[in-house]
């Protein structure tokens, strides 16, 4: 059977337990929903939305109909969404659960069922374990009952405060008209932005019309993540013909956010998501109140616990997945993984969000340009300010992620005192107390650090890398790339021979 990892269930589509399919949705179905009724919330709210891959609409209208004739009060919503539209519409309509029929930016094979709880956020252990309990105690036949799709007024409200980010956050100010470049990656975003960005009073947005329409079989690229190579080349080309200011990339279902901007050099670079993180952490805690929270996790850069010391906020680690970062704490104002996802309007959508991570970044690109700066400009200051911090990521695609798992294991048992030159201290997070074990390898040295864990979504293993250079000047800033760079390549050659 497929097992509840990363948010929910996610698979290829195939017949049998272990795949997507109308049978394992089902039983997904009628398991939470019995899991609800044994927590006193039968007859509540469940919210069901879904991208546009195959099978999408079919699972969702069964996973629909299954709540409803269990008594629940289904909104249905009404067409290929954003996954943060589904969060937002849990926490605004006060539901007990929401699902979300998504893959993410799985490959077309694969679709999913992710799960929100009540309050909007990602369901955790033990909870993912007892739904598990139920849905294997689940028996033919399961009763549907037809469910009506709801109209727009849920995505009304959530582009009205949207659009309102960049007053709320940003603040009153000049804001200069730019020109941004933007792809869905043939996923259900495009149609999203446009809408959110156009409200926020950016009206210069020029889409990837190859990529535009959704498209389960995600024809333009090998794998459908801005992160992958090669995935954001159509969309840097069009930003570099229309003279763009940025260039946002979605992943398929539109929770996450890639930022593209000029390399200062009459080309195009994509920021990390760690770049992306600072920039946005900053943003918001200028206007955020005193002794606000910002959080990130294990594998990502050190840099936001630096910021947040320096403005007098309060600084969160936790594990991978947002599962955990909309749980940091109390006064999170923002929160974001290296994995381009960020959350920067926790109050209201409390998972990440890349609608709203995009209209925030536009903003942000607007206010420097009307006072001649860049977000390369903001970059390079932090730099000065906490020291360059670079990173990198090396995945490996393996044959399963039992294979990646293996790797991570092998490492346990004859763990390297030095990596690339550097001694290195040893953590193995299965092995710490409290919230924090999962099953990662740390290794910390005074300047270098690798973060090696499989993936829990896919069949890869994941290292993340992060070196640390001081940088006393401006004009000292070159030779600390260029150091940080040659030790970034000590590290990934490292991991490409685990």
């Amino acid at each position: 059977m497929l097992r509840f990892g990363t948010a929910g269930l996610r698979g290829p589509l195939q017949d049998g337990p272990d795949g997507m399919n109308p049978t394992t949705v089902s039983r997904a179905s009628a398991g939470l929903g019995d899991w609800l009724r044994e927590r006193c919330l039968g007859g509540g709210a469940v919210v069901v939305g879904r991208d546009a891959r195959h099978g999408s609409a079919e699972f969702a209208i069964a996973t629909a109909e299954i709540f409803a004739a269990a008594g629940f009060t289904v909104t249905l919503l009404p067409r290929p969404l954003p996954t943060p539209v589904v969060a937002y519409a849990v926490r605004a309509l006060g539901a007990v659960a929401g699902v979300q029929i998504t893959a993410s930016h799985n490959p077309a094979s694969d679709n999913g069922y992710k799960v929100y709880l009540d309050g909007g956020s990602q369901l955790i252990a033990p909870a993912d374990t007892e739904i598990e309990g139920c849905i294997e105690a689940v028996t033919e036949p399961i009763a549907r009952t037809p469910v009506t799709a709801a109209d727009d007024e849920l995505v009304r409200r959530y582009l009205a405060r949207v659009a309102r980010l960049p007053e709320l956050i940003g603040g009153p100010g000049a804001r200069s008209d730019i020109r941004i470049a933007l792809t869905p990656l043939h996923g259900v975003g495009g149609d999203t932005a446009v809408a959110a960005l156009t409200a926020a009073g950016f009206a210069h947005v020029h889409v990837v019309g190859e990529q535009f329409a959704p498209d389960a079989d995600f024809p333009t690229v090998a794998f459908p993540n801005p992160e992958e190579p090669g995935a954001t080349d159509l969309l840097l080309a069009t930003a570099e013909h229309i003279g763009a200011d940025l260039a946002i990339a979605l992943d398929p279902d539109a929770d996450r956010c890639a930022v593209g901007i000029p390399d200062g050099s009459g080309g195009w670079r994509m920021l990390r998501g760690d770049e992306t993180g600072v920039l946005l952490g900053d943003c918001v805690l200028r206007t955020a109140p005193p002794d606000s929270l910002v959080a990130t996790t294990i594998v990502s850069s050190r840099l936001l616990s630096k910021l947040a010391a320096a403005r007098g906020a309060r600084y969160a680690e936790t594990l991978t997945g947002f599962k955990w970062l909309a749980r940091a704490g109390d006064g999170l104002v923002y929160a974001y993984e290296e994995a381009i996802g960020h959350c920067v309007d926790p109050a209201t959508v409390r998972d990440k969000d890349g609608i709203s991570a995009a209209v925030l970044t536009a903003d942000l690109v607007a206010r420097l340009k009307s006072v001649g700066r860049t977000l390369a400009d903001e970059l390079d200051d932090y730099a000065i300010e906490f020291g360059l911090h670079a990173c990198d990521q090396v995945s490996l695609r393996l044959a399963d992620q039992a294979a990646a798992a293996a790797v991570v294991d092998r490492l346990r048992a004859a763990p390297p005192h030095e990596i690339a030159g550097e001694p290195m201290e040893y953590t193995d997070m299965l092995r710490v107390r409290g919230r924090m074990r999962t099953d990662a390898l740390i290794f910390q040295g005074s300047t270098s650090r690798v973060v090696v864990r499989p993936s829990g979504t896919e069949p890869k293993l994941k290292c993340y890398l992060e070196v640390v250079e001081p940088v006393a000047t401006e004009v000292a800033l070159g030779n600390a790339t260029t150091a940080a760079e040659e030790r970034l390549a000590a590290l990934r050659d490292f991991c490409l021979h685990l």
